[in-house]
Order: structure tokens, then sequence, then C-alpha cells
């Protein structure tokens, strides 16, 4: 019976991510924020509790990257969608191609193109777990932004526009050029070959954990004091001390 505890975590993380899409889909970004996290915090339980309960499987394995590809794969991919629709002045294809189409995204008459580029993440993020799986050296830390970190990323975008209430950094985060700068660079670092410290305790021992117990702390207090517009700055933390960890 035990064996199916931690596959019944990754589909709460199912769960999560499909209702995140639900609400990604109709605009509100709040609501699809707070099903990612939570996905996010199932995600990190049911390795957790695999290792605990000493029954991880190729099953648990595969399970957890077809529920990652969902909450912090293809919402991601939509959130970047719905900023990048905000921003479409151009980029555009003719009335009569419109025509010839059902359900895309179109304004005045003209199919914009530009949103479909946010789904560059929901690739690169299948791409990057599909490579995760075949890995055989990421199991004491990662090569390339792990998904959850990158979805994050992506979801504190709209969290800042929203409870942040600063218009230098609104007119930033609206400004197309910027969210094309950040899809590209987040699409890159998911498949990099940067090695990047990996959130799994093995044991509680600060010897052998001080990185992770560092990276944690330091991020509690960038949220604090930054709030959502905080969580970028954690995850340039966790390159930059990835990068010179030891």
């Amino acid at each position: 019976m035990k064996k199916h505890i931690p596959n019944f975590v990754t589909l709460l993380n199912v769960l999560c991510g499909s209702i995140a899409v639900l609400f990604a889909v109709n605009g509100n970004m709040t609501a699809t924020a707070f099903f990612v996290f939570l996905g996010i915090f199932f995600d990190f339980f049911d390795g957790l509790l695999a290792r605990k309960l000493k029954v991880q499987s190729e099953l648990g394995l595969q399970l957890d990257s077809l529920a990652d590809v969902i909450t912090s794969g293809l919402v991601p991919g939509l959130v970047m969608f719905h900023l990048l629709s905000l921003t479409v002045d151009d980029f555009s294809l003719s009335q009569s191609i419109v025509d010839k189409t059902n359900g895309m995204l179109w304004i005045g008459g003209k199919i914009q193109l530009l949103p479909f580029l946010g789904l560059l993440i929901t690739l690169a993020s299948a791409y990057r777990l599909a490579t995760f799986n075949i890995s055989t050296n990421q199991s004491d830390s990662f090569i390339g932004l792990p998904t959850p970190a990158n979805a994050l990323l992506i979801l504190s975008l709209p969290l800042i526009l929203e409870y942040q209430n600063n218009d230098l950094i609104n007119s930033i985060i609206l400004n197309k050029w910027f969210l094309i700068a950040v899809t590209l660079l987040s699409s890159f670092l998911l498949n990099s070959k940067i090695k990047l410290i990996a959130l799994k305790f093995k044991t509680w021992g600060f010897k052998d954990n001080a990185a992770r117990h560092l990276l944690i702390v330091l991020s509690l207090i960038l949220l604090i004091v930054f709030k959502f517009a905080g969580i970028p700055l954690i995850i340039i933390l966790y390159i930059l001390m990835s990068i010179f960890n030891k």
C-alpha cells in the first residue's frame, strides 16, 4: 500500500497543474500561480516520500515528469502567452488567414503571432524533462534549470504586476522585448549545461547541506524584503550560488 503514496501525491501535482491550466486560459493569473505553487509543493514531497518510504520506482519517475510537463511546463507557457498578448501591436497575419482559422488569438481582425512565442517555454520544458529522465548524472545536482524553478520565475511576473504596483517595474514587465528575452533565456537555461544545486535532502545535517540551507535562508530574506519581486532575484541567486558552489 505504501508504494502508492508517493504516486498519489504526484497525481495531486497533476490535478493542481490541470486546474492552473483552466485559470491561465481564463486570464486569472493569481489563481493560476496559487495552483502552480501548490503543485510544486507536491512535486517536492513526492520524491521525498518515495525516498523515505524506500519505494522509488521507474513508474514514479515517469509520472513525476508527466506531472511537471503540465504544472511546470504547459502552465508557464500559457502565462507567458498571456503576458505577451498584452503587448501585441504587430507580428500579425492577414485577415484572409483569420477567416480560415478558429480559436486563434486575434485582435483587430488579425492573428497575433507574438504571444505564441511563449509556448517555447513549454517545448523547452518538455525537452528538459525528457533528457532528465534518461540522464544518469543528475542525482546529486541538476544539469540546467529545473522546470519548477523556471515556472516560479515566469509565474512571478504577473504576480508582480498585480501586487507590487510599481510603475517602473510594470513598464519593464509589459515590454514585449523584455518578455521575449525572458522567454528565450528561460528556454536556454532549462537545457543548458550549467550544473545547479539539487534541493534534495538525503540527510538533514548542516555540513552536507550548507549550500542548500544558505539558499533557503537567503531566499526567505529576499521574499520578505521584495515580496514577489524577490522570486526572480532568488533564481539569479540560485544560479550564482550553484556556479560558485564547490
